[in-house]
């Protein structure tokens, strides 16, 4: 963890191409989300390619209650990488970014980077009022512990 990042890893007994599937999949987020924050997809496609972006319907205190968000995809490479800036539905991102690195270990078994990145937050105002980072250490690991039971089952 930095003063604007926070990234954490585990191995998961599974191919980059099964943790990729379930990744790729908006319909998916909510049940990995361990912070509590995303209810569901709305309606989007598949995750393919940079430049797609997907709904998703949250809720937070921080944000007053329900609210929808759209996440722009910054980065994409079929099991490998997925990446994307969230924003406020109908807003242009404010800077912070959610990135998932997946790397074989051998033919069924992925090491998983989860990293929250609010680097690139330079609004004063939102830092304060969001309180960054608004998703701990603990969660990002429940994540990740979210994500190896929706691959592997167990």
């Amino acid at each position: 963890m930095t003063d604007t990042k926070i990234t954490v890893e585990r191995t998961i007994q599974a191919s980059t191409a099964d943790v990729f599937d379930v990744l790729s999949n908006p319909e998916r987020h909510a049940e990995l989300d361990a912070s509590g924050f995303v209810k569901g997809d709305i309606g989007s496609n598949r995750i393919q390619q940079v430049g797609d972006v997907f709904t998703m319907d949250m809720t937070g205190d921080h944000m007053g209650g329900d609210y929808q968000t759209e996440n722009h995809v910054t980065g994409y490479s079929p099991n490998q990488l997925l990446a994307w800036q969230t924003a406020p539905a109908g807003q242009e991102p404010p800077g912070w970014q959610w990135v998932w690195e997946l790397e074989a270990q051998g033919s069924d078994a992925t090491t998983v980077r989860h990293t929250y990145d609010w680097t690139n937050v330079t609004d004063q105002d939102l830092l304060q009022k969001v309180g960054f980072p608004l998703v701990s250490q603990s969660q990002l690991e429940d994540t990740l512990a979210n994500l190896d039971q929706a691959v592997t089952g167990s």
